[in-house]
């Protein structure tokens, strides 16, 4: 029963063996002791929430925020006990908040149902009882045997039965899954795959065993025994024999598969499972203000209460004769009432932790990033690609970045391969016009122009023909016989390859005269000369990037069994025993010098029994059910050994556009650049000089092939030494990934020392793991810098997930990068303006809506503190509760929702062609300590002017009215009301710099808004209202001619200050921004249209004037067009959309 129960709530998963046994059909043996195994449904569940669960998960969730959960308890105290103020003044706007976020966290999961109904509700076919039944994808079991037909996805995890060709293989695309779109072939084993008919699948016996799901695609160990007559026979099953959830039929009629996995246990929906939760710098810092104003809270809170009981200290004041105390009050223990007022004071100050923040923040965060994906600039017309957003919870860290750790393959180049030297039997080659020319020969030289191939030359193109995974067309198979030149110049054939390096190499094969034509069954068919030749394919020695290598083992037309090896030179020469290896080796450095991606390629013949011995070791790796990789891997490698070295291959991976311009502009922004790849040494150097990584003036620092802790140690020291010596130069490290190893794991620190005194880091040899770990080691480093990660491939996965920025390159190595990452683009250049342009604007629009926030209530609850000195601290509340409630909610809330949507301090071209703009930004210097502080102190400031200056204005005995009647309590607190409203407003158009329609119309729309909700508040006679303390005080406090003067006279007195701040700076101190403003307004942009910009050459004075006759209404507006010419420098070809509209705005 507890183990029931644990298995329920899911602590303890139904299947606990570390296999499964599945039978076919579902036909369960009917003898025995037999306990059947429990699997998953096929139903997918992406959806978060049901409807039973939906209200107490969403309400869980959300009060795990500090401050709701906060505004809830304040809630329960205004309940539990007699506050100043009513419990709607917190529930109301708690309730808001929390109904939206609940309300847009429910359509969301909405839609992830609809999704999810509409897959498992799609028509599949399943043979049951000697027949086809269509029934629903939810409705498949494990055990069952389903239908597939081409161009339609499989339903569930299948192992592949039979399909309609007589070998029992099959095509299929996995492009949904990994984003590679070459055709893959998997294969039946023999036994079913003639079994082609419902009839005969209905007949079979069999059982298949095999591992627990797991989440790694390109992993399967199982086996199958299947059931003839009175024999067992059993077959080894991996990955080449599972069909995925989520793939599509190519090119095959139709296949039968038995579900192995189903439902939320298919490899496909365990790549489901959530990345870890990333969070930004500036989230950090808002959890930070929002402690430090609790305790302003707590500390109000306190001494509103201390002082309370000060001043009730004297007789006369602890119980006056208009207001008695009660029998019970009187009786009452003193402890309990200081926690009474205590709480009430709490109460009434609550409003200082500004609840409507986090909704607000969710809000920008989730609308701002659209214009990351509608940006043109990011949009790559030739693979019909926009930039896309995976999170939008880190748009701002976009603008924070100090490191950049980037792939090189497929990210800095194209991942395009072209063909361009080899070296064979120790000579090199090159290709021209469709001919293979030794080095130091011309096509008219005698040796040049041969139409024949030497026999090792022929042995190492048939290697490259027969030593692949490439896949042909299959429209195509058929024309093989089509117009062949002599030499094989004219390829009809179109290559599919899952590596472009492959395709590259046999397409090179194919140019000079040796063409790989297709497979048929277990053979593979090449044309040497026009001549064809049929090989066996025995075995596949997959690749693995521990191995670094893969094999092929065929039968040559003669009976030879011949094993073709290809892979990098450190894999290959070392098990070479023959051959032009030292030459060979020699040429590969030289093809690494020259930025080409290398391969060696060897081979070796078997005899019969070295053969026979080979077979047998590989079918008990093959079938073993548990350590299965070690065992295969073993073998491999007693198979891979005694080499004879055919020779070497360069290709060509071209640089991508703008890629040195990009890094060299990383650069001037003040971001380190580390390259991160796998390639080799010599490879890896000369791309980063290619591509501007690596200066020509630089020195560079090697850190590689060390085998001991102590030697890389003592090159640690050295190296440091000479970085310390060298003070002008400009250092670049390389580091491999042995040395990497063993610096990380013993002098760490050293290590980091060298690394951050270096302009620029190459890691070459690097496994995916490691990269991970060279990105979290900056990251825990006492600096703390903010990191990005970008990549293209699934080795670089890991350290996209690392980093705290991750960007997927939409390449040709599939989508895992893209999948597995917060922001995705089409091309590393535009990494520019996703840094430059979109993270500045991202990272100034959020520090301000922070800051902005913290003030506003600032300057909202602090004269309810100093109104407690006026009234005896008997917790008389200053604001109406309507007013209380409606503040952040209405008043205040759309000016800095728009302005932190469209706010664009310099224009985007201007951002882009100066990358030194970044630098201002960086470390967060707009939401550090000063800058909050100062929004702080900007607070308290304008609401003791807000109180004492209408405190003031008014007097005790002044008659402001015509009739002689003096203004009350709430006709002051609404005085004090509607002079912050304005003066935060007006406060908030001081910051915006770029004003569209939008901005002016929820700008002065606010204002407008509460002046007309004022008016009819207090002008009507609410009847479901219990008490209307506000009837007809509006109106009356806007009939006085001097409430209308206090009015104007205060907010110039808040904001002149604050004006005369920003001026003085700009002046004496500008920062570089603040320079390009000025350059941008020489260009045609006058002050950004910003109230408190001013020109060149203008004296302060004159600003300060200019601002002044701006506020009292006497400038004269002309009308300013914001738009570039084409001919402007920094302004031609913007494709932006940032801009919503052409702004007119008055300038003065």
């Amino acid at each position: 029963m507890l183990r029931w129960v644990r298995q329920q709530l899911g602590f303890d998963p139904p299947h606990q063996s570390d296999t499964r046994t599945i039978y076919i059909a579902n036909r369960f043996p009917q003898h025995g002791h037999y306990v059947p195994q429990k699997f998953a449904d096929n139903r997918i569940i992406s959806s978060k929430y049901t409807v039973w669960n939906f209200v107490p998960k969403n309400l869980f969730e959300q009060f795990r925020r500090v401050a709701n959960f906060y505004f809830l308890i304040i809630f329960l105290v205004q309940l539990m006990i007699d506050t100043p103020t009513s419990p709607i003044t917190s529930g109301l706007p708690l309730f808001f908040v929390i109904t939206v976020t609940a309300i847009k966290q429910g359509y969301e999961d909405w839609l992830r149902h609809k999704a999810d109904n509409e897959v498992n509700g799609a028509p599949v076919y399943v043979v049951r009882s000697g027949g086809l039944v269509k029934t629903r994808s939810k409705n498949i079991r494990v055990g069952d045997i389903v239908r597939v037909a081409k161009d339609e996805t499989f339903p569930a995890d299948l192992v592949l039965l039979s399909s309609d060709r007589v070998d029992g293989s099959c095509h299929v695309t996995t492009a949904s899954l990994d984003g590679e779109t070459n055709l893959k072939t998997h294969v039946a084993v023999p036994e079913t795959a003639v079994l082609q008919s419902v009839a005969n699948l209905d007949k079979l016996v069999a059982v298949i065993e095999c591992q627990q799901p797991e989440a790694d695609l390109y992993r399967f160990v199982g086996r199958i025994t299947v059931s003839q007559q009175t024999e067992e026979i059993v077959r080894p099953l991996g990955p080449e024999s599972l069909l995925l959830r989520g793939a599509r039929l190519k090119n095959t009629k139709e296949i039968f598969g038995v579900a192995v996995y189903t439902g939320m246990e298919t490899k496909m929906a365990l790549n489901y499972k959530s990345k870890s939760q990333k969070r930004s710098a500036v989230e950090k810092s808002m959890n930070s203000f929002l402690i430090i104003y609790l305790i302003i809270l707590l500390f109000e809170a306190i001494l509103s209460t201390i002082l309370k009981y000060a001043w009730q200290a004297e007789e006369k004041w602890d119980e006056p004769w208009y207001n008695g105390k009660t029998e019970h009050e009187r009786n009452s223990s003193k402890i309990l009432r200081f926690i009474s007022d205590f709480l009430a004071f709490l109460v009434l100050y609550n409003f200082i932790i500004p609840i409507s923040l986090y909704v607000t923040v969710e809000m920008q965060k989730f609308l701002g990033s659209f214009f990351i994906g509608w940006d043109l600039d990011l949009y790559h017309k030739e693979t019909n690609q926009r930039a896309q957003v995976n999170t939008s919870d880190l748009n701002e860290e976009l603008g924070q970045v100090e490191y950049v750790f980037t792939d090189k393959t497929g990210t800095l180049t194209e991942n395009e391969m072209q063909f361009r030297e080899c070296s064979i039997n120790g000579i090199k080659y090159q290709e021209v016009n469709g001919k293979l020319t030794p080095e130091g020969f011309s096509e008219d030289s005698p040796d040049g122009n041969r139409h024949s191939l030497m026999r090792e030359e022929e042995l190492f193109l048939k290697a490259v023909c027969l030593c692949h995974t490439v896949q042909i067309n299959a429209d195509q198979t058929d024309g093989a016989d089509g117009p062949w030149h002599a030499n094989g110049i004219a390829s009809p054939l179109e290559y599919y390859a899952s590596s472009p390096d492959e395709k590259a190499l046999v397409e090179a094969a194919s140019r000079v005269g040796v063409v790989f034509t297709g497979t048929s069954g277990d053979s593979m068919e090449v044309k040497s000369l026009g001549k064809p030749e049929r090989y066996k394919l025995l075995h596949v020695l997959e690749f693995d990037p521990n191995r670094r290598r893969m094999s092929v083992i065929v039968e040559s037309p003669s009976g030879e069994k011949l094993l073709f090896t290809k892979g990098a030179e450190s894999s290959i020469l070392p098990r070479s025993k023959s051959g032009e290896i030292d030459k060979t080796r020699i040429h590969v450095d030289e093809f690494a010098l020259k930025g080409l991606r290398t391969l060696c390629i060897a081979y070796r013949r078997f005899t019969p029994e070295e053969y026979q011995e080979i077979g047998k070791r590989l079918h008990e790796a093959r079938t073993a059910l548990q350590q299965r990789e070690e065992r295969l891997a073993d073998v491999f490698n007693f198979i891979e050994r005694d080499l004879e070295l055919l020779g070497a291959t360069g290709v060509e991976d071209k640089l991508q556009e703008k890629v040195q311009e990009t890094i060299e502009a990383l650069r001037v922004a003040g971001i380190k650049v580390w390259v991160l790849t796998g390639d080799k040494h010599e490879t890896a150097v000369s791309v980063s000089l290619s591509c501007g990584h690596f200066h020509r003036t630089m020195n560079i620092l090697e850190l590689v092939q060390h085998k001991s802790d102590s030697t890389c140690a003592e090159q640690l020291r050295q190296l440091a030494k000479r970085i310390k010596e060298d003070h002008v130069i400009q250092h670049g490290l390389v580091v491999d990934g042995t040395s990497l190893s063993l610096a990380l794991r013993e002098h760490e620190k050293l290590f980091m020392e060298v690394c951050k005194n270096c302009s620029a880091v190459l890691c070459c040899r690097m496994a995916p793991l490691q990269k991970a770990k060279v990105v979290r080691l900056l990251k825990t480093s006492p600096e703390k810098p903010i990191t990005l990660a970008i990549g293209d491939g699934a080795n670089d996965v890991s350290m996209i997930q690392e980093a705290h920025v991750g960007i997927g390159i939409m390449g040709k190595e599939g989508r895992q990068a893209v999948r597995n990452s917060d922001y995705a683009i089409a091309r590393f250049k535009f990494l520019s303006k996703l840094l430059f342009v979109h993270g500045h604007f991202y990272y100034i629009r959020i520090a301000t809506l922070v800051q902005y926030f913290f003030y506003k209530n600032v300057c909202f609850i602090t004269p309810q503190f100093l109104y407690q000195f006026f009234c005896l601290f008997s917790q008389q509340t200053l604001y109406d509760s309507v007013y209380l409630t409606l503040y952040n909610i209405c008043f205040t809330s759309l000016p800095v929702l728009i302005y932190s949507l469209f706010e664009q301090n310099v224009h985007p071209h201007v951002l882009q062609s100066k990358p030194v703009l970044y630098r201002d930004i960086s470390k967060n210097a707009h939401l550090g300590f000063k800058p909050f502080l100062y929004w702080t102190i900007l607070g308290f400031f304008h609401a003791f002017v807000f109180f004492y200056g209408s405190y003031l204005l008014m007097g005790e005995d002044t008659s402001l009215l015509g009739n002689g009647q003096m203004f009350g309590n709430w006709t002051f607190g609404t005085l004090v009301f509607t002079v912050m409203v304005i003066t935060v407003t007006m406060k908030m158009a001081l910051e915006t710099h770029f004003w569209t329609w939008i901005n002016h119309f929820v700008t002065w729309g606010s204002i407008v808004f509460y002046f007309i909700f004022s008016l009819f508040y207090g002008g009507i006679i609410w009847p479901f209202l219990h008490t209307q303390d506000m009837y007809f005080v509006f109106v009356q406090l806007l009939s006085s001619g001097s409430a209308w003067f206090a009015i104007i006279l205060i907010v110039v007195a808040c904001l002149f200050i604050d004006v005369l701040k920003k001026v003085l700076y700009r002046h004496l101190q500008p920062t570089s921004t603040e320079k390009a403003q000025l350059t941008e307004a020489g260009s045609g942009i006058n002050c950004l249209d910003s109230m408190c910009c001013f020109s060149d050459g203008e004296t302060a004075c004159t600003s300060v004037r200019r601002m002044l006759e701006r506020l009292m209404g006497r400038c004269s507006p002309t009308r300013v067009n914001r738009s570039w010419s084409s001919s402007d420098p920094f302004y031609a070809n913007d494709r932006s959309i940032l801009t919503l509209s052409t702004m007119d705005s008055p300038t003065c």
